[in-house]
């Protein structure tokens, strides 16, 4: 399949051309099997310049602390968690230090309510098995067991969505670093390099608390909304316009002034109150994170440029936005309806957000 074809390649992929200028230029110290040493993976995901005119671009933007404690976790043979509410970019921080440190970030395990342990663990090639019985032949590795077996990063996402017996497999792995084949009297030791990113959300619905003997495993970071509406608008405008070369629409599409207004709605009603700091609002249920204001402008954006005049307009702005906050139909519809009878129609060159949202409701 051409490269082209793929809709989302991993990181190390899309970033390749980074990755490789950073590791010509890099002459600091790196841990064992890391592509990269923690100077580098650090200036790869907070952006930066290299000598020779490289520009590095930024992947997360926030506190660049927080990713400095998450490299030197990593450099440990502590297992690291990254922490918080849907749409802090936990994901995208785990992909992108796994494609920076391992050259890797498809090693991943997608925690669900019905997942078992074979997925953390290894599984069986049932025709070899009935065919030979237990062999190493026969033996289906996860990816933590083949990250383990090369000596790189794993991911496992959702961790606090799988059932609390399965969370637990993973404690012998951190803390003895083997993973135990009892069917075939052996066991798969952690090669150097290998460590784990796990994230977790604390908040929706379904959630698995951590056992306290899993949580000593880890180090935890915890991924904060961003500090300022400024931040979360160039978090959403970079996003948007990676996510529009993928799905071949034209970023100019998308005004700035768009984007500012969704995520300031987005921002009062998060926080319960206006930006100025002067206004109590009620909070509808759903999260509005900046992960959500990007799939609402994605889809004006395609409103605009198949069924539009090629630009966004409120219009195109109102359909997805009203589907984000609307999840509840009684209490979600009410505390929607106040914020625009209150703030919205009331703000200068606001009115034609406001008309085409009270026309949905």
């Amino acid at each position: 399949m051409n490269a082209l074809d793929i809709l989302r390649p991993p990181a190390e992929t899309t970033y390749a051309a980074e990755l490789e200028a950073l590791a010509a230029a890099d002459t600091y110290p790196k841990p064992a099997n890391w592509r990269l040493s923690p100077w580098a993976v650090v200036t790869y995901l907070m952006g930066g310049q290299l000598a020779d005119g490289t520009v590095i671009e930024p992947k997360y933007f926030g506190d660049r602390r927080l990713i400095e404690i998450a490299v030197a976790t990593l450099a440990t043979d502590r297992a690291l968690l990254l922490l918080g509410i849907p749409g802090t970019a936990k994901t995208w921080v785990a992909e992108h230090l796994a494609a920076a440190i391992s050259g890797n970030s498809t090693l991943l395990v997608q925690g669900s309510a019905g997942m078992s342990e074979d997925l953390l663990r290894y599984g069986w090639n049932y025709a070899r098995l009935l065919a030979e019985g237990p062999s190493l032949n026969a033996l289906v590795p996860s990816p933590v067991m083949r990250a383990m077996e090369i000596g790189c990063i794993a991911r496992v996402e959702e961790l606090t969505r799988v059932p609390a017996d399965v969370q637990d497999t993973l404690i012998t792995i951190l803390s003895e670093k083997v993973m135990p084949v009892p069917e075939l009297n052996t066991m798969v030791q952690a090669h150097r390099g290998f460590n784990l990113i796990a994230t977790a959300n604390d908040r929706d619905k379904g959630v698995n608390e951590l056992s306290s003997a899993l949580r000593r495993r880890f180090n935890t970071v915890v991924m904060p909304l961003p500090a300022t509406l400024e931040e979360e608008v160039a978090i959403v405008s970079n996003r948007v316009e990676k996510n529009s070369q993928a799905l071949h629409l034209p970023f100019k599409a998308v005004p700035a002034q768009e984007i500012r207004r969704l995520v300031t709605i987005f921002r009062e009603l998060r926080s319960g109150k206006t930006e100025d700091g002067r206004t109590k609002l009620k909070s509808p249920s759903a999260t509005l994170s900046a992960a959500e204001a990007i799939s609402v402008l994605s889809q004006g954006q395609a409103l605009a440029v198949h069924f539009g005049d090629g630009t966004l307009k409120a219009d195109d702005l109102a359909a997805g936005l009203t589907g984000a906050i609307v999840k509840d139909p009684l209490q979600d519809k009410a505390v929607w309806q106040e914020y625009l009878e209150t703030i919205v129609k009331e703000r200068n060159n606001w009115q034609d957000l406001y008309r085409a949202c009270r026309e949905l409701l």
